[in-house]
């Protein structure tokens, strides 16, 4: 269901611009209508208190969870269903954050991710965006959206900045703590600086040559390392907000000398943090995780030669938490480690 569809819904029931806000906010906020000294019946008209039930019951329904894998440090890893029965993965991140996904499969086709090996499924409406957010806010705080979940954001566009403007206009999170990552796009700075909600931007870099990132981002758009962190600094000199580079960080790939040298020259001067993150092993893939202390050495030598560098480990690392894995495994039949919430 789009909040398109939702805000439709609710004005052919009688509702007021005034109603429709409050009611969405209730829904995104994951909060009871009832909440506060006012009733629904002091301020909502009958037609829409009739309605509002079944309404209330379909919002319910546009996702569930299937399993909750619980990881160190206040991660956890969920399984989501979709109203079709497909599946999508959401993570709770430490420090009150979720991240999300945006689609069913993704076409980019990372080498090194496992969502990107079963391809483009479907796209995810605004609502079932918004829904992994609300059922993260049921099982605890959330401050922070970050779309870095399954799916290339970029290539859902108009549903992910639907969910965006809700989240940061009635769902009470901070514009900057709403995070668009994508693998770079031409079209997504201009999109977002039309936006009502400016988000943080995460841009995809993993590495400074072009014809390795052709290699790992095999149908990302053409966009050179160079033509990526211009975009950036754009985005971020506009939105007086630093843009945020991603390095997954892979053994005898992207972790040498003329790897580091290359992005002192990228990313030095820029308004810009970048994100280092120890590769998630995926079993059958080629790609080794470095050891955290060989990851640790080269932030320090990029923070030291003025690359502001944040070592990051990737949520639930210890429970196969890469992107993708969980959903594979249940596709498989695979359910070791899953702790069934919902059927």
């Amino acid at each position: 269901m789009e909040i398109a569809t939702i805000r439709q819904r609710l004005r052919e029931l009688g509702a007021k611009p005034e109603h429709e806000q409050r009611i969405l906010r209730d829904w995104v906020q994951s909060q009871s209508h009832d909440r506060g000294r006012r009733r629904p019946q002091d301020y909502l008209p009958q037609s829409v208190r009739s309605g509002l039930p079944a309404l209330d019951a379909e919002l319910q329904g546009i996702v569930r969870l299937i399993s909750c894998e619980q990881a160190e440090e206040g991660a956890a890893r969920l399984l989501v269903a979709l109203a079709d029965d497909q599946t999508v993965e959401s993570v709770l991140l430490p420090r009150d954050g979720v991240c999300v996904s945006s689609q069913v499969g993704c076409a980019v086709g990372c080498q090194f991710c496992m969502t990107g090996r079963s391809g483009l499924l479907r796209q995810l409406t605004s609502g079932e965006i918004v829904a992994q957010v609300v059922l993260a806010r049921t099982m605890r705080i959330v401050k922070k959206v970050v779309f870095m979940g399954m799916g290339e954001p970029a290539h859902n566009l108009d549903n992910v900045i639907e969910a965006i403007e809700l989240l940061g206009i009635e769902g009470n999170i901070g514009h900057k703590n709403l995070v668009f990552s994508t693998v770079g796009d031409p079209r997504v700075v201009d999109r977002l600086l039309q936006a009502k909600v400016q988000p943080a931007l995460a841009l995809s870099l993993h590495t400074t040559k072009p014809a390795l990132r052709n290699i790992l981002l095999p149908r990302a758009p053409k966009m050179s390392p160079q033509e990526l962190v211009d975009a950036g600094e754009r985005y971020s000199r506009i939105t007086a907000y630093p843009v945020q580079y991603q390095w997954t960080l892979m053994e005898g790939i992207n972790d040498g000398d003329d790897e580091i040298d290359a992005l002192v020259d990228l990313l030095k001067g820029k308004y810009a943090v970048l994100n280092m993150i120890p590769y998630n092993t995926i079993p059958d893939l080629a790609f080794k995780r470095p050891t955290w202390e060989h990851a640790r050495t080269l932030a320090a030598r990029l923070h030291e030669r003025g690359v502001l560098t944040k070592l990051r480990d990737s949520a639930a690392q210890e429970v196969d938490g890469g992107c993708g894995q969980l959903r594979a495994r249940a596709v498989a039949g695979d359910t070791r480690n899953i702790a069934i919430h919902a059927a």
